[in-house]
């Protein structure tokens, strides 16, 4: 009786399935150009505190590498904060929002006291503070605000569904809001707002509660212009800013002299004029003018373009993240760097009232650049660890798939075997 040969199914390989979408065909993520971008800009930014401070430094007190030096020690300590924020557990923000919030407040407290804040420039911003000199906890605010915003939204999104779900998120940043006003540091106050907006449109808040907020918080601001002689000045002064040039209006025409002397490549590195005593702040907030007077149009597009380029790699993280929380935090990131880039600038080109905003990465400033730089190590690591959560789940979903096809879960190879050795015994 002639044996019956079995027939054999070949059998499928497993399915390939795409990469995770925040990784290239390189394997690289967006994390990896966001580091690199951000590495070049606080070189730059160095480079560009040097050139526009050694000449008053000099003048003042000798020693031309005071400012950069200082810079140079902000940028130390940002790199440690960075590494730090690159390693710790996302999951252990949720439980240090609300203390680190707490001290937050307290440190805005403390610059109000007499004797405590150091002033400059009429306004009371600084705690003196070992290595870094001083602390602008207003800048740690920013951090604080988002990480205590997401950490609360995280835990019951639902809330959002309402108006009046949304009063305690925007109390304590009213409240943060209130303390800065009284430094008084406007730009700040408002930035803080607009951050906690998009963290609560991205958690989940109505875009109609949202716009009545925003309503509001313009309305808000006008009476802050109103009731505070200085700002209805520099209001005037955008508007006119002809109207007073040795006054108010002075520090915004010399950057426009700055800006406009440049031309498309500009004098120089090192060859500008304004920033021996003719502009105001050419280290800080009016860093941009300076750029645009040494390196032209050119020197100014491509720092817009590195600025946009960090925004726009922290959003794609966001837009990357399945898990709440770590979106709410890179959103509202994303945000603050989004927010302060398009002020600073802005204001140097005098499409915007002059706020006293630094530019990001490279205005000379330990608070700033330190909390930014610590900020960017929280985006790395939420890129990486979604990344390995990705991995681990393709990997497994590959190994399931991969155990349907063979259906007895016997490996490949013995299973083709195995079936060669039945179809010989057949014939």
């Amino acid at each position: 009786m002639p044996s019956r040969s079995r027939t054999l199914r070949p059998v499928p390989a497993p399915e390939e399935r795409p990469a995770p979408r925040t990784r290239t065909r390189h394997g690289h993520g967006p994390e990896t150009l966001l580091i690199a971008v951000v590495t070049a800009l606080v070189c730059f930014g160095t480079v560009m505190v040097y050139s526009s401070s050694s000449s008053r430094a000099f003048l003042e007190d000798g020693d031309p590498l005071r400012f950069v030096k200082r810079q140079v020690i902000f940028a130390i300590v940002g790199v440690g904060a960075y590494l730090l924020c690159t390693r710790i557990d996302i999951r252990i923000l949720t439980r240090i929002a609300g203390p680190f919030m707490g001290v937050t407040v307290v440190l805005l407290l403390a610059v109000l006291l007499p004797g405590v804040g150091q002033e400059i420039n009429g306004s009371k911003r600084w705690l003196p503070m070992p290595v870094i000199g001083q602390l602008q906890p207003s800048e740690l605010a920013k951090f604080a605000l988002v990480l205590w915003i997401a950490a609360a939204v995280a835990r019951d999104p639902k809330r959002l569904g309402t108006l009046r779900g949304m009063v305690p998120y925007l109390a304590v940043t009213g409240l943060l809001s209130v303390l800065i006003l009284a430094e008084p540091d406007l730009g700040t106050a408002s930035t803080l707002f607009l951050v906690a907006l998009a963290v609560l449109l991205v958690g989940g808040a109505q875009h109609k509660h949202v716009g009545a907020v925003f309503g509001g918080a313009i309305a808000l601001s006008a009476l802050a212009i109103a009731a505070a002689p200085y700002r209805r000045e520099r209001l005037l002064a955008f508007l006119d800013p002809m109207s007073d040039p040795d006054g108010i209006g002075f520090q915004t025409l010399q950057a426009q002299i700055a800006l406009g002397s440049g031309g498309l490549t500009g004098k120089g590195l090192g060859d500008g004029v304004q920033k021996a005593f003719y502009l105001p702040e050419a280290h800080t907030d009016m860093i941009l003018a300076t750029i645009g007077e040494e390196l032209g149009v050119v020197g100014v597009l491509l720092v817009l373009a590195a600025i946009g380029l960090i925004a726009m790699l922290a959003y794609r993280i966001a837009l990357d993240c399945a898990d709440l929380h770590r979106r709410l935090v890179a959103t509202g990131i994303a945000t603050l760097i989004a927010i302060q880039g398009l002020d600073n600038i802005a204001a140097v080109l005098g499409a915007f009232p002059i706020t006293g905003v630094p530019l990001p990465f490279v205005s000379y400033g330990g608070s700033s650049l330190i909390v930014l730089l610590a900020s960017i190590g929280i985006l790395v690591n939420i890129a990486r660890s979604g990344n390995r959560h990705a991995a681990r789940q393709h990997s497994t979903q590959a190994g399931a798939r991969g155990d349907r096809g063979r259906g007895d879960g016997r490996p490949r190879d013995a299973g083709a075997g195995g079936g060669r050795s039945a179809a010989r015994a057949g014939r």
